[in-house]
């Protein structure tokens, strides 16, 4: 992405790059002015074994962010699963690796994505909302909720909700002071759609290639969130 965070319309800027987003970042570094919003993709997403998924899964934490600036901050989506008889909990699994990367928490919310009280099966019906950072100071009070009850509108059976992007989004404006956001798997789009409405530029890395298509045309409105 160039300097300028608006395209010639005056519209914030969107920039999606059809790449495997591991080298990428490894070959980018650092990403001035970027938050980064994100959710890492599941091991039956990734096709590799278990503790090969596990390896690769720390790794792209630890990438994610190295790629922001350090007084900037990564905020990550990520459900648990089940898989050959044992729990993953992918949160700790984030929170490892970003310490590893030299970076703490600043806030742990949850997303829910049944309504609360319901019974399911093989998922849990919530998701970790985690940010950290490497240097900056989360505020006394932050204005997303400890427990997210309406996600929102889901743009694929894999996305997060609109309305759950929206709060990340808006922590990455008014909190972190971002004038980009990053999303180095992102899918359809949501994230950046998100972005995009609230006034944000965005940039996002999508591997398969009809997905990076519809992330680049991906619309959100303002009252979806």
């Amino acid at each position: 992405m160039n300097d300028d965070p608006q395209n010639g319309d005056g519209k914030p800027a969107r920039e999606v790059v059809c790449a495997d987003a591991m080298p990428w970042m490894r070959e980018r570094g650092v990403i001035a002015g970027a938050c980064a919003v994100t959710s890492l993709p599941d091991v039956s997403e990734v096709g590799v074994a278990l503790d090969v998924w596990r390896a690769w899964f720390l790794d792209a934490v630890r990438l994610v962010v190295a790629a922001v600036p350090a007084e900037s901050a990564a905020l990550f989506f990520q459900s648990d699963i089940k898989r050959e008889g044992e729990w993953i909990d992918k949160g700790a699994l984030v929170i490892r690796a970003a310490e590893e990367a030299g970076a703490r928490v600043r806030f742990h919310k949850i997303v829910c994505r049944r309504p609360p009280g319901m019974l399911t099966n093989g998922r849990p019906g919530f998701t970790h909302f985690i940010a950290v950072s490497r240097a900056m100071k989360c505020p006394d009070v932050v204005a997303v909720p400890d427990v997210i009850v309406d996600a929102g509108e889901q743009k694929w059976v894999r996305a997060m909700g609109v309305r759950a992007a929206g709060h990340a989004v808006r922590f990455a404006r008014d909190v972190v002071g971002a004038k980009v956001v990053f999303d180095p798997f992102c899918g359809v789009g949501t994230v950046l759609a998100v972005a995009n409405a609230l006034g944000l530029a965005a940039l996002g890395v999508e591997k398969n290639r009809k997905r990076a298509e519809q992330a680049r045309a991906l619309t959100v409105w303002a009252g979806e969130l």
